[in-house]
């Protein structure tokens, strides 16, 4: 498979109307996007729900700071966890790639769940 070895991803610590993480694939020209309300996972065996929302921007990938009250997203934003991800499989209902980020780093999985924006992230195990 053909990829962009220095596509970007990030996860920004999101404290809006409840807290939650957004990770972030740099893809397409867009940073593709899933809320997960519990973080991501940096152990094997565990399922986080990511759910899908809009494409941003891919200057919004440094992005820190407060947006106002009364604005779409209104809460402040922090940088988690950005670095650089290889693709290794991409199907409409599943990608597989490889994170290198500060604290998340290996296999990674997300699999849509039938018909609907939710999605799961897995860590792959290690071979």
């Amino acid at each position: 498979m053909s990829t962009n070895p220095t596509a970007r991803f990030v996860v920004q610590k999101h404290d809006a109307s409840h807290l939650h993480y957004d990770f972030r694939l740099e893809m397409d020209g867009v940073l593709k996007s899933w809320a997960i309300p519990k973080g991501p996972q940096i152990e094997t065996g565990i399922r986080r729900l990511a759910v899908e929302v809009e494409d941003h921007e891919t200057s919004y990938i440094n992005f820190e700071g407060t947006i106002p009250k009364g604005e779409y997203g209104a809460g402040t934003v922090e940088i988690w966890d950005q670095g650089t991800y290889t693709l290794k499989s991409r199907k409409t209902d599943k990608l597989v790639f490889t994170l290198n980020g500060h604290k998340l780093k290996g296999d990674y999985t997300l699999v849509r769940l039938k018909g609907v924006k939710n999605w799961l992230l897995l860590k792959n195990k290690n071979k």
